[in-house]
């Protein structure tokens, strides 16, 4: 006999572990009605603190994926592999690693978010190039992957449905930090895709969602685990999120910092993590004999142009406009500029991601609903990075602002964020760990 929902949830509260089937019930009844909002929120609260064993996750994420569509990309020649970030300031990789892996023969499909709270999202800064669309029809978006090598879109009501309902509910009950039930989020709206492989990017530090390694292990290894069971090729790799990832927050202005990198420019640190991912991405993708061969095969689509010609047609493809590639310059920021100035002599020890981050969004950069716009333009540039040396006085941030009376205290706020010591901090590698299978 069938265990009723009510069952189900006082079974899982008590710690006790639900049978495939009648997870994908559960989802099954609750996408067509037959459970209430209220009965899915207490299901996740009872998730949330007893937790999900992989086998339970994998079912979560299976009837979540097959609760919408699945796309088929099997006419696109080769393994598609994409990249996922669990979010962090200034991160704008996706932007230039789809073209660069694309470039090298790997097929990129990218269903991304937008921004969230203190980190930024992928969405809003492509919108950011004038015409740019990220509402693509399925059936554009599997042609564009054939015809350019990638496309980059927003969830659409296909693309996992019960995902979207679950984390309105997560949002508003205070289940949001639930390894299982972020794994679940992720892999259902990444699995259907389409895709081969996946690398992950799982940020740790002050500017990420999981401050601690230990719990950023927890989530990078139990995302491997289940995508694995799932039968996808996954790898993820941990990486440091302490101060800003390159130099530029905001939407426009990190987008044009992404196009930097395609023409072989952009901050040191943004370039080693695109170089990172995205050799890893050749490997799964069969593109790449090692992350060293890897490595090399994205520099040469730097070097010889055809990264940033993927990323032409890619613009072109979804309705933007081409010339921003060739000249990031084109992309309007907001022409109000405060200058935030070092307060003491020595050198940048720390600046605090989370700090800036905020700041984002107190400009409008960010939102902290889904349904609030964002604007483009505004954001903060960073002009000292940790370990570089200062004098009094030297300029260490530039606010782009609409309004210069708002923009004073978010400007001392911004401020407040850098940290200053006789002597420069110890140098700590971006790369953290890397977990496989």
């Amino acid at each position: 006999m069938e265990r009723t929902v009510v069952e189900l949830i006082a079974a899982k509260r008590d710690g006790n572990v639900l049978a495939e089937a009648e997870i994908a019930r559960l989802l099954g009844d609750f996408v067509a009605g037959g459970v209430a909002d209220y009965q899915m929120a207490a299901f996740l609260m009872a998730v949330f603190f007893r937790g999900l064993d992989d086998a339970e996750t994998v079912a979560l994420t299976e009837a979540m994926l097959h609760s919408g569509s699945v796309l088929d990309l099997s006419a696109v020649p080769g393994l598609k592999v994409d990249k996922h970030s669990t979010g962090g300031v200034g991160d704008k990789v996706s932007i230039c690693l789809a073209p660069m892996v694309a470039a090298c023969g790997v097929p990129v499909p990218m269903v991304s978010g937008r921004g969230l709270g203190h980190t930024g999202g992928t969405l809003d800064k492509l919108e950011a190039i004038p015409g740019f669309r990220t509402d693509i029809p399925v059936g554009d978006f599997a042609r564009i992957v054939g015809e350019v090598g990638a496309c980059m879109i927003g969830q659409t009501k296909e693309i996992a449905p019960a995902d979207k309902r679950i984390y309105a509910l997560r949002d508003v009950t205070a289940t949001v930090e639930s390894i299982p039930l972020i794994v679940a989020s992720i892999l259902s709206k990444k699995l259907a895709e389409g895709i081969d492989g996946l690398v992950l990017d799982v940020k740790v530090g002050k500017g990420a969602f999981m401050k601690s390694e230990e719990s950023a292990r927890a989530l990078a290894d139990k995302l491997v685990r289940v995508g694995t069971r799932a039968g996808k090729k996954v790898v993820a790799v941990l990486t440091r999120m302490d101060a800003p990832l390159g130099r530029a927050v905001g939407n426009a202005n990190e987008t044009r910092e992404a196009l930097d990198v395609l023409h072989g420019r952009g901050p040191e640190d943004l370039v080693e993590c695109t170089l990172v991912l995205g050799a890893e991405m050749l490997v799964l993708g069969g593109k790449a004999a090692s992350v060293e061969d890897g490595t090399a095969k994205l520099r040469a689509a730097i070097a010889d142009g055809s990264a940033v010609r993927v990323m032409e047609k890619m613009v072109a493809a979804q309705g933007g406009d081409a010339g921003v590639v060739a000249d990031p310059a084109k992309l309007a920021v907001a022409s109000e500029i405060l200058e935030v100035k070092a307060s003491r002599s020595g050198f940048v020890t720390g600046i605090d991601a989370l700090a800036i981050g905020l700041t984002g969004v107190a400009m409008g950069a960010g939102r902290t609903r889904a349904d609030q716009a964002v604007d483009p333009g505004v954001g903060v540039e960073i002009d000292r990075k940790p370990g570089e040396a200062v004098k009094s006085g030297d300029v260490v941030a530039r606010l782009f602002v609409r309004d210069r009376a708002s923009g004073e205290k978010l400007s001392e706020r911004v401020a407040g964020a850098f940290e200053y010591g006789d002597a420069p901090p110890p140098s700590l590698p971006l790369v953290v760990g890397r977990i496989t299978a």
